[in-house]
């Protein structure tokens, strides 16, 4: 319908550009609310979009947008912040190195790709001379992996749309997402078999490497556990995955909690809470799947071992149903982040208009579905997320060797453009 090949080259290497920029969240500095990084990132992309003829707007480096169309609002929300590289790459993270049919780098697919080819559909639905009947308005923020505080600077400074769709998630489209909580929670543990611990980066990132200075421990004990030693430290590896599908990733906190658990009791106590789940929070279950419960970071003080745990609950449960259970688990905890759930009406016009989207362009039958991730589209009164992870397709999102692969730009080009047109024509 539209032309979208033409401007495949110009957008494959805008992503590589917007790749280069390690846009995690840093430490704040003047006018820059989430660091160099992001920033520069966000300068980039709205710069990018006023060169192909958008009217933008940045709100204070929290969050931007580039603007189409006239009337109502629809908005195409993404993000440009990413979650720390990790461990155990093979391609430079913030390289933006192509090989073998893909592009590789931090942010490809969450969610830098995404929101560059919308904005390339954007550019090609304009060059058409297509006129939308709405005001398209591709809305990029800095801070979804860690707090959403851009948005809460949008909705301050600007209105959000009311409907709209998020280019973050899976395909064939999104109609409920699982409540999201994070939680703190602390033990006593004065007189420690370790003098220090330190494991994760990230609460929605499994721990993929955890560390205890303990210089007696026994080394074929902890080799059992799957942990080795370095000097006087106890080195746990694992692999990272998002937080929403723990069971795709290794936890190397539990490895190292578990080596201390055989002889210590305040351990084997928290492997039960956290671990072995003992008051039943993953039995919480609806349509939209089990709670999952990953614990990804922790820290010692010499007093307390505190743990950041992420949990995913059943979209139709509220958060007082799981907070409940936490109660019972006899140590003090502290609510760090929570969204509510996102549900829809499998029937109503935005699912329905970007189901008709993802088959008419790939043949096959497009059930909406529900994940455990969070996306933008909970921020607005009807959304949905839309891709760009195919069904069957391997997700290397918060993972090494994130990539996207040029056949799959192509076809998010066609997808995305046809839904613009679909949701405003």
């Amino acid at each position: 319908m539209f032309d979208t090949k033409r401007y495949f080259d110009d957008c494959v290497r805008a992503i590589q550009e917007s790749v280069r920029f390690d846009s995690s969240q840093a430490a704040p500095l003047p006018g820059m609310p989430f660091g160099k990084g992001a920033a520069e990132a966000l300068g980039h992309f709205l710069a990018l979009a006023e060169r192909l003829g958008f009217a933008v707007k940045n709100y204070d480096n929290y969050i931007g947008e580039a603007v189409f169309g006239s009337g109502p609002d629809l908005a195409v929300l993404c993000h440009l912040d990413v979650v720390p590289a990790g461990e155990g790459w093979t391609h430079p993270p913030f390289g933006g190195a192509i090989e073998g049919g893909r592009l590789y780098g931090r942010g490809t697919m969450d969610d830098k790709g995404p929101a560059i080819v919308c904005l390339y559909c954007m550019k090609a639905l304009k060059d058409a001379g297509f006129a939308p009947r709405r005001t398209v308005k591709l809305i990029v923020g800095c801070n979804e992996e860690n707090g959403w505080e851009c948005i809460g600077h949008y909705n301050r400074c600007a209105r959000m749309p009311a409907e709209g769709f998020s280019p973050d998630a899976d395909f064939p489209v999104i109609y409920a997402e699982k409540g999201i909580l994070h939680f703190s929670m602390r033990f006593p543990f004065a007189d420690a078999p370790f003098t220090s611990l330190e494991a994760g980066e990230r609460p929605n990132m499994v721990c993929s490497r955890a560390v205890a200075r303990c210089p007696h421990f026994d080394e074929e004990a902890a080799a059992r556990c799957g942990v080795r030693r370095e000097g006087d430290d106890l080195v746990a590896e694992g692999r990272s995955a998002h937080a929403s599908t723990p069971e795709e990733g290794e936890n190397a906190l539990e490895k190292l909690l578990r080596c201390f658990a055989a002889e210590d009791e305040r351990a084997a106590r928290i492997c039960a809470l956290l671990f072995d789940d003992v008051f039943g929070l993953k039995q919480m279950k609806d349509e939209t799947g089990s709670l999952t419960m990953s614990p990804n970071v922790a820290g010692y003080d010499g007093k307390e071992l505190t743990i950041v745990t992420d949990i995913r609950y059943p979209a139709t449960f509220t958060q007082d149903r799981v907070t409940a259970v936490l109660d019972k688990f006899g140590a003090p905890y502290t609510l760090l982040h929570c969204q509510a759930p996102l549900y829809n009406d499998k029937g109503n016009f935005l699912i329905t208009a970007l189901q008709k989207v993802y088959e008419r362009h790939t043949g096959e039958k497009g059930e909406p579905v529900a994940i455990g991730g969070g996306t933008y589209a909970r921020a607005l009164q009807n959304g949905a997320a839309f891709g760009p992870l195919f069904p069957g397709a391997p997700s290397t999102i918060h993972q090494a060797d994130e990539y996207i692969s040029l056949a799959d730009v192509q076809t998010l080009l066609d997808i995305y453009c046809d839904a613009l047109y679909e949701l405003t024509k």
